[in-house]
Formats: C-alpha cells, sequence, structure tokens
C-alpha cells in the first residue's frame, strides 16, 4: 500500500494541486496531518478537496482556531487575522466539518499512525532530537508522521540514538520515480516521527510545496514541487490578508 502523506496545506491551492498532479498514479490513499486551512486564500477549495479525497485526516491547531474552537489568542497578528478572516469566508459546511476533525493521534490500516504537533499537543513543536525524545516513550506504532513545524524531515530512534532523518537528493526513486527527492528505508529495529514538510506554507528555506508518498513495503520518499507561488500570493493580496503572508511564500519561510 502507498500512502501520500500531506500537511499544513494551509488554504494553499495552488500547491495542493501541484502536489496532487506531480504524485498522481504513485499512491493508493491519501493521508493528512492537519492545518488544512489558516493563512491562506482558498479555504473552500482545499477543504471540498480534502472531504472528497483524503481518507484519514486530524485537526491541526489552525483548524481548530479558523473553526472558532479557540481565540486564536497565543497567534501571530497575521496568523490571527487569517484565522479570523477563515471563519468569515468559509462555507459554513466546511466550518462544521473542521469542528468535527478527529484529534490526534490516529491509526491509519492498523499500520501507522499521525498526529499534527506531538501526541501530547497538537500546538508542540517538535523541532529538535532532543524534544523528540519524550515522544519517543509515547509511541506504539513504529511508524508515526506529524507536522506542524513546516520543515520536511523528522526523527529516527535507534537503540542508542535519535537522529535527524537524513535528506539526500536521490536522481529517481522506487516508488514513484520522482526526481530530486529523498528516500529512507525503514528498518525493523528503529521507530520514526516523520514530517512530510508543509504544503502550503514550506519554512525550511525551500519555497517548494513538501509531501512524503510512504510504501508500507519499507520506504518513505520525501517529494518536493514547484508550484505558481505568484497567483497565491496575489489571492491573498487580493484578499486583504496580512502582506507578510503572500510573501513568505516566495522565499519559503
Amino acid at each position: 500500500m502507498r500512502y501520500l502523506i500531506l500537511s499544513d496545506i494551509h488554504s494553499n491551492w495552488e500547491a495542493l494541486q501541484a502536489v496532487t498532479e506531480i504524485a498522481a498514479g504513485a499512491y493508493d490513499r491519501v493521508i493528512c496531518c492537519g492545518d488544512l486551512v489558516g493563512y491562506g486564500p482558498d479555504p473552500d477549495a482545499v477543504v471540498e478537496w480534502v472531504r472528497q479525497n483524503v481518507a484519514a485526516v486530524v485537526r491541526g491547531n489552525h483548524d481548530k482556531a479558523c473553526a472558532g474552537l479557540t481565540d486564536a489568542a497565543d497567534f501571530t497578528e497575521a496568523a490571527r487575522t487569517a484565522a479570523y478572516w477563515t471563519r468569515c469566508h468559509i462555507n459554513p459546511d466546511n466550518k462544521t466539518y473542521l469542528e468535527n476533525l478527529d484529534t490526534g493521534p490516529k491509526q491509519v490500516d492498523e499500520l501507522f499512525a499521525i498526529v499534527h504537533g506531538s501526541l501530547r499537543d497538537e500546538d508542540e513543536y517538535i523541532t529538535a532530537g532532543w524534544t523528540a525524545a519524550d515522544i519517543f516513550e509515547l509511541l506504539s506504532d513504529r511508524v508515526n508522521f506529524f507536522g506542524h513545524t513546516h520543515l520536511q524531515g523528522g526523527f529516527i530512534k535507534s537503540r542508542r540514538r535519535i537522529i535527524d532523518v537524513p535528506l539526500k537528493p536521490f536522481s529517481t526513486t522506487p516508488v514513484s520515480g520522482l526526481k530530486q527527492c529523498g528516500v529512507l528505508e525503514i528498518q525493523a529495529d528503529e521507530t520514526y516521527y516523520l514530517n512530510p514538510g508543509s504544503v502550503g506554507q514550506p519554512r525550511d528555506h525551500d519555497a517548494r510545496a513538501a509531501f512524503v508518498i510512504y510504501d508500507t513495503d519499507g520506504l518513505v520518499e520525501y517529494g518536493r514541487v514547484r508550484y505558481d507561488v505568484e497567483t497565491t500570493m496575489k489571492k491573498i493580496l487580493n484578499a486583504g490578508l496580512p502582506e507578510q503572508l503572500a510573501y513568505r511564500l516566495s522565499v519559503g519561510r
């Protein structure tokens, strides 16, 4: 079974389209680690696509805020403005869908698990091996996917230590034949806490949309794809959303 793993789409329709187009035919099911909305200009298009195409999804902190389940007081001013904008512009049915999303962790076909931030809190940032140490003690699955940080990669725990996922470019891969992607081979004696990166707002200084294809035979492929950033930026500005939310997309921050 091959899964397309997405996270942090953030209402970026152009990025989502680019990912699904380049990955077409390379996966059997789609999974999402949360934050369908927030920041971007197309909440309805993204949520409706998720409702029609995603087999399993967990709630992200922006999903919760945009649904009105929190006051977004802990958000930055730009993020809070985008959350309030989304509440006012999203279709009521899609808002209800966000309200009812499951919190993580969520089992997927009894093969792996997904969360947004961590098992403890959908808003917890796991950005380094030392912050992941406690998380590994809570994991019941060997392979786990998370989002929230917008940083593609993740962590591997062996018997002796926790290391960052070594992302190295490959000219082609045995999973889908995509170019310039990192491939990770799953080992039986290791545990994995993996981040597909952000579809709609990467923050690793790479503006390309990020995703993962997980082949349950034991391979994880990290993919990136260019998308029409200029169109998304124009939509953000035309919607009256904060300018910084547009400009950050061009530099992947």
